[in-house]
């Protein structure tokens, strides 16, 4: 099986989910510390500037995003998500738009370009690379692209079934509670991790493994710190903040790894185009 149909596949299949459906809308605020401390690192920068929001699913990021400026684009690719979005915010410009294909929104106009929530990691490499090219085009000149992506050097990356057995504690009735969650989720868990295990893949700098998010029902890529470093300056990007997830501290430039689970990068389009 080509593995962009897979990726596709089994992601598309899980974001169709009522389990998606029912996290994306009860989902209202940052997701983590690293998120709220990297908008807030351009927000006033932005303020009262076109933004386009990518993977907006059902809405989580709108009210966010807007605080800084009304002049709001959203869009995603999953139907049943995006109708949720429009139900809440009738009155916005929200559209069913693939990233790796954004011809429909114009070149060089948004003050800031954002995909949150490691949306990013749901394609292939080579589609990845579209994102970041589109992100680059509908972006004006001395504006900023945001997003955040798994981390292979975080602790996420070795999440396996052994993570849903039950924390010891002394308190019966807790453990009692989260056993009965782990009988709930494991079938589930378990059958998703045994059929998508046989997609892993190992690269130089990136691999493709099963996340633990939605039951292990996702499929998606974890990079290096150093590697979307390079990938992003091979692009024309000019890095210029990255935050971990959990603590929301930033990561600076001479770091060559990190063990946040997620990061959250923060790179400008130049003003001229590099030489």
């Amino acid at each position: 099986m080509d593995m962009q149909f897979s990726l596709d596949q089994i992601n598309q299949r899980a974001w169709n989910s009522r389990d998606a459906s029912r996290e994306f809308q009860r989902s209202k605020s940052w997701i983590d510390p690293g998120e709220k401390a990297a908008f807030e690192q351009i927000a006033e920068e932005c303020r009262d500037q076109p933004l386009l929001d990518i993977g907006i699913g059902a809405g989580r990021t709108i009210p966010l995003m807007m605080q800084t400026s009304s002049d709001y684009t959203g869009i995603d690719y999953t139907a049943k998500l995006l109708e949720h979005a429009r139900t809440r915010y009738p009155n916005l410009a929200l559209h069913h738009m693939d990233a790796r294909d954004m011809s429909g929104l114009p070149s060089d106009h948004f003050a800031l370009t954002a995909f949150s929530c490691n949306g990013i990691d749901c394609v292939n490499y080579e589609d990845r690379v579209l994102i970041l090219k589109e992100m680059f085009r509908v972006t004006r000149p001395g504006g900023v692209v945001w997003f955040s992506s798994h981390n292979r050097d975080g602790s996420g990356f070795q999440d396996s079934i052994s993570n849903l057995m039950p924390r010891l504690t002394l308190n019966p009735l807790r453990f009692g509670w989260r056993t009965l969650r782990m009988l709930r989720t494991l079938p589930l868990a378990s059958y998703n991790y045994a059929r998508h295990a046989r997609f892993h893949r190992n690269y130089e700098g990136y691999s493709i493994k099963t996340a633990a998010a939605h039951y292990f029902g996702i499929l998606i890529v974890y990079t290096t710190l150093a590697e979307q470093r390079r990938q992003l300056e091979s692009l024309g990007f000019v890095v210029e903040a990255v935050f971990g997830c959990g603590d929301g501290k930033r990561v600076y430039s001479d770091a060559q790894t990190s063990d946040a689970s997620w990061l959250h990068f923060i790179a400008r389009k130049p003003e001229q185009p590099v030489q």
